[in-house]
């Protein structure tokens, strides 16, 4: 069986999967103070927040704010090769606009498909008309520098970067994925635009299954690569920085969405407060067990440090064959 709207709602209890309403309202109400929200919901907040705490992020090339000041993109970007403009306070990976590279005013997406000038300064427009933002609050333009991401993971994305997502509830970490772009996300790493989740091992960082469209699937649907194959290096040092996420924010239950970068390593690309839950299907488990085990035990209490959380949650919440949810009935 694979999780789908053909699942009964007796067999994703019996498997611990969690549904929207259960995670609104146990977790994220209970767990994340509303006040600290804006911490989150606005990138350059949470960009701020991982640089105090020591964090790398991804190099910001400049803001535009006002309607006026929208010409201005074709200059800022003229001395990068490529970069990225996304909604400070967008969500879901909408409004994001990725350019690998560009030449003579025409922009190349990942796809391969050009845009013009004025192709990106109507995105922009929209960006700061709240077309993208939660809310439809009037919004403000980052611009970001395109991440490099390493060679190890040549095949399991298409043009895009493949960005690792934890689930981080009461600073332990306890669910992983990674998400890998396709033709069809654009070059965002997406799920609900057709990029592809990878459940990883907590353990190790090991891929443990793969879906598309909330369907199995073995090989990337583009390059071909066996998607099994793929391992991410420096595990133990990203579940440590997704783990700090919790001094960070003060957020009980949250996802932390992280990068690999070629030259600067492990980086903090977003914070989320609000994480889907298709993170349970790329992995093929539910997080009720995980959550409870947590809350049974008041490890809350305890005051680990981060490197002490992570090591609790390699040892209790590693995946194996009788804890995955078969692909097949």
């Amino acid at each position: 069986m694979f999780l789908s709207k053909y699942t009964s709602p007796f067999k994703l209890r019996r498997h611990g999967i969690m549904g929207m309403n259960q995670r609104n309202h146990s977790y994220i109400s209970r767990y994340n103070e509303r006040r600290l929200f804006p911490l989150v919901d606005n990138k350059l907040k949470t960009k701020q927040l991982a640089l105090q705490a020591g964090a790398v992020v991804p190099e910001l090339i400049g803001t535009i704010e006002n309607q006026a000041d929208i010409a201005r993109i074709h200059n800022m970007v003229l001395p990068w090769s490529g970069f990225v403009i996304k909604p400070a306070q967008g969500s879901g990976g909408k409004g994001i606009l990725v350019i690998t590279h560009h030449k003579d005013g025409v922009y190349y997406k990942p796809s391969g498909a050009a845009v013009n000038k004025e192709d990106v300064e109507r995105h922009i427009t929209n960006t700061l008309a709240g077309l993208f933002s939660l809310g439809g609050k009037n919004d403000v333009a980052m611009v970001e520098n395109l991440i490099e991401f390493d060679d190890v993971f040549e095949g399991f994305s298409y043009e895009g970067v493949p960005d690792i997502r934890v689930i981080v509830f009461q600073g332990f970490p306890i669910m992983a994925m990674m998400r890998c772009s396709t033709i069809a996300s654009d070059g965002k790493a997406n799920l609900h635009q057709g990029a592809v989740g990878v459940g990883l091992d907590m353990a190790t960082g090991h891929a443990i299954r793969a879906v598309q469209f909330n369907k199995p699937i073995e090989h990337h649907p583009d390059t071909n690569r066996n998607l099994s194959e793929l391992s991410v290096p420096h595990w133990q040092e990203l579940l440590v920085l997704a783990a700090s996420a919790w001094e960070m924010t003060h957020l009980g239950y949250m996802g932390t969405d992280m990068v690999l970068d070629k030259k600067k390593g492990p980086m903090v690309l977003e914070l989320n407060a609000r994480p889907g839950l298709a993170i349970q299907i790329a992995n093929g488990c539910g997080l009720l067990p995980r959550l409870q085990h947590i809350e049974k035990h008041k490890l809350a209490d305890r005051h680990y440090t981060p490197e002490q959380r992570v090591a609790y949650s390699i040892e209790h919440f590693s995946t194996t064959p009788a804890t995955v949810l078969p692909l097949s009935a």
